[in-house]
């Protein structure tokens, strides 16, 4: 039986299609049941439809708030009774009650090595820093922005030609890798969060979590 997931998307899916070659090729044994989009224009809403996964758009400019927001979004994510919640380039800051309802079964990406640079604008930061390398973490989602356990962390170094633009490329590459694997350990229940921590194979995860290599596939 696959397990049922739903993506949260904002912009052009590139990961949310990682997940679907993966579990396409039977890498990933995870039904995606729907992808949900702020944006109408997403790109990654075409990419579910060529995969024939059902979409929504819910487009946080029509709600007064963001309560109203997060309470639409909530209400369609629950009618596919989703075991886990993936963001994926998701660009909402998420209520506390929104957050909370989801606590332990939802995954976001971030292009950093949290916890340095929360936030946007991750790139071009860790190159104005100096920082010899930079990454991309996957985290369980808290109410406090790129605040929850990190799961898994892959990083890359900064060449000193490296521009924000070529430094994302290479983020990206590192991104459509580890997500997959992350949602691979949810599935398989290696991946729990249990009483506020991350646990992997039942030991509790470091402050960095695990750092990819290619023995992990």
């Amino acid at each position: 039986m696959s397990f049922p997931i739903v993506v949260l998307i904002s912009g052009s899916g590139s990961n949310l299609q990682a997940l679907i070659d993966q579990s396409l090729q039977g890498q990933l044994n995870v039904r995606i049941c729907a992808v949900i989009s702020n944006k109408a224009d997403a790109y990654g809403l075409e990419r579910a439809k060529l995969a024939d996964i059902p979409t929504h758009t819910v487009d946080h400019k029509l709600f007064s708030s963001r309560e109203e927001f997060d309470a639409e979004l909530q209400t369609i994510i629950d009618q596919y009774e989703p075991k886990l919640v993936v963001l994926a380039g998701f660009m909402r800051i998420l209520t506390e009650t929104f957050a909370k309802h989801y606590e332990g079964r939802m995954l976001n990406i971030h292009p950093s090595l949290l916890p340095k640079y929360k936030g946007l604008n991750t790139h071009q930061r860790a190159i104005g820093a100096g920082e010899k390398e930079h990454g991309v973490s996957v985290h369980f989602v808290s109410p406090e922005l790129d605040a929850g356990s990190v799961i898994l962390q892959a990083s890359t170094e900064i060449a000193p030609d490296d521009t924000a633009e070529s430094l994302a490329k290479k983020v990206h590459s590192l991104e459509h890798i580890i997500y997959p694997l992350a949602v691979k350990w949810f599935s398989e229940e290696r991946l729990t969060f249990q009483k506020g921590i991350a646990l992997f194979d039942e030991k509790a995860l470091p402050e960095n979590g695990i750092l990819y290599n290619q023995a992990l596939l």
